[in-house]
């Protein structure tokens, strides 16, 4: 594809009066779809007995959303770029919210499961196109990267909130309000977002994408998150497992070799050149893999081992919730000054600790003495990490790739908490089997399965804590240099 760069406005340009609403407005979008990620777990017991769901066929319900947002994030991610920003935002959002109504309304599992396909190519659209019209809306670097630090930090909210909405409205009311809530909040985005935010597209010489690119790198993530799925219910080495994985990896490396030897790539090589952006991405799949699978495992302690309700196991997360707050703000007013390294490594070592400290209990434990500290440890150090994850993964963006470098972030989370179902739950499953096999009671069995999967999470962030000490540039808030940018990208190009 050849284009024109379209560099980030220049920092004395005013910026859009408008922008602090829309970013309330863009964020509360990515606090209900990474929400949906989760919300539905505390559920899936009620699920099952009113619509009749077979214990594998229960499984897709969480799956078919993280498929589907997982393979189409980066596609999404690029052809809001081309397209325009705010028109696949919107596009998405009223996917989602149609979505949403049908799963709330399902009558039987194909209907749920169709609709929770839908939800997450609903949400493969609207949250990279959303990321990237906030490093769009902001052209000052200290006010973008606070934008990003908010942004990045609600959708962590997101992540950890499901348990608590899911619980309170599973107990209260009905599952199907997990889903009937995301309505209103699809419809004022809907409604707001086109008066607050301007169309935004990079520039393009060429019309013609390139379709090749485009369906082998979508359908090798598909395949690939799918392989990580299924490794959750069957033995690597099975065939429900390789042939996904290796068709993937396959896939992928077609991709990068049409991409290579394309006249007009959709997602230009060099794109990866940058080593702060890869580095967080690579390190984000370890964050994500110990973030979801801490949420998995310790809501399966608290209702299994302890006895918990759906509302109590949901209520107790709320600690979870101020702590992760009160590092998302502290994060985010340190990062101007100290920049993204120093905290992102310190959200790392910090969110290990708290794994580590929850790998303490046993069937014995109490609530405030074993699940709160640790939890209250890993809310705050992940606050911390939310948006230096944002900031350093639109490292160097320009306008022509924004939405682009949000959709492969955001793939990343996907992936990454694929791996944590596929990997870490799978061995504190398989490990609880074992202690069963050999006269362990199961509750016993059960907890120390968690337990090691914790601190195999625990080992996972630091050594991501290591990548990023070693090799992330340190990444400030230096004022951008636009003109320069875009003479230097047309003499390349020339």
């Amino acid at each position: 594809m050849s284009s024109t760069p379209a560099s980030f406005p220049p920092t004395d340009q005013v910026a859009d009066p408008r922008r602090w609403k829309a970013l309330a407005v863009l964020a509360l979008i990515q606090f209900m779809l990474i929400l949906d990620v989760t919300v539905v777990n505390v559920a899936l017991p009620r699920i099952q007995h009113d619509l009749g769901f077979s214990r594998p066929g229960l499984a897709w319900v969480v799956n078919g959303y993280v498929l589907m947002a997982g393979g189409f994030l980066l596609l999404g991610g690029r052809m809001a770029d081309i397209l325009g920003r705010r028109r696949l935002f919107l596009i998405g959002v009223a996917l989602f919210a149609v979505a949403s109504a049908t799963c709330g309304a399902a009558v039987n599992p194909a209907m749920l499961v169709t609709s929770r396909f839908v939800q997450g190519l609903g949400e493969a659209l609207a949250a990279p196109a959303s990321l990237g019209l906030i490093a769009l809306l902001f052209p000052d670097p200290r006010e973008r990267m606070k934008a990003l630090g908010i942004w990045g930090g609600i959708a962590g909210l997101g992540g950890t909130s499901g348990t608590v909405i899911s619980g309170v409205l599973t107990d209260l009311a009905s599952w199907r309000w997990i889903f009937f809530v995301n309505l209103p909040v699809a419809l004022l985005a809907l409604l707001l977002v086109p008066r607050l935010v301007s169309e935004s597209r990079m520039v393009r010489v060429s019309a013609r994408p390139d379709y090749a690119g485009a369906i082998t790198g979508t359908g090798g993530l598909i395949a690939v998150v799918d392989g990580l799925l299924q490794a959750a219910s069957h033995q690597w080495g099975s065939r429900q497992v390789l042939i996904p994985l290796l068709g993937g990896v396959a896939l992928l490396l077609l991709m990068v070799w049409i991409e290579a030897n394309s006249s007009s790539p959709l997602i230009p090589l060099s794109f990866f050149a940058n080593r702060t952006r890869v580095v967080t991405n690579f390190v984000t799949l370890f964050f994500s893999s110990s973030f979801f699978s801490y949420f998995f495992l310790l809501t399966l302690f608290e209702q299994q081992i302890l006895g918990w309700s759906p509302l109590k196991g949901g209520l107790s997360y709320l600690p979870f919730g101020f702590s992760i707050g009160a590092g998302i703000g502290l994060g985010t007013a340190l990062m101007p000054r100290l920049g993204v390294k120093p905290l992102l490594a310190a959200g790392f070592f910090g969110c290990a600790v708290g794994l580590f400290l929850t790998s303490g209990i046993d069937v014995h434990s109490t609530y405030p003495s074993a699940v709160l500290p640790g939890m209250i440890v890993l809310g705050f150090f992940s606050g911390i990490c939310f948006p230096a994850i944002g900031n350093a993964a639109l490292h160097e963006v320009t306008g022509q790739d924004s939405s682009l470098a949000s959709g492969v972030q955001n793939a990343m989370q996907q992936v990454g908490g694929a791996i944590g179902l596929s990997c870490l739950v799978t061995v504190a499953l398989r490990h609880a089997a074992s202690q069963i096999h050999h006269g362990v009671a199961p509750g016993a069995a059960a907890t120390s399965g968690y337990v090691l999967s914790w601190r195999i999470g625990a080992v996972l962030l630091t050594i991501g804590g290591v990548l990023v000490l070693f090799l992330l540039e340190h990444v400030t808030a230096t004022p951008r240099n636009p003109n320069a940018e875009v003479l230097a990208a047309e003499a390349v190009s020339a």
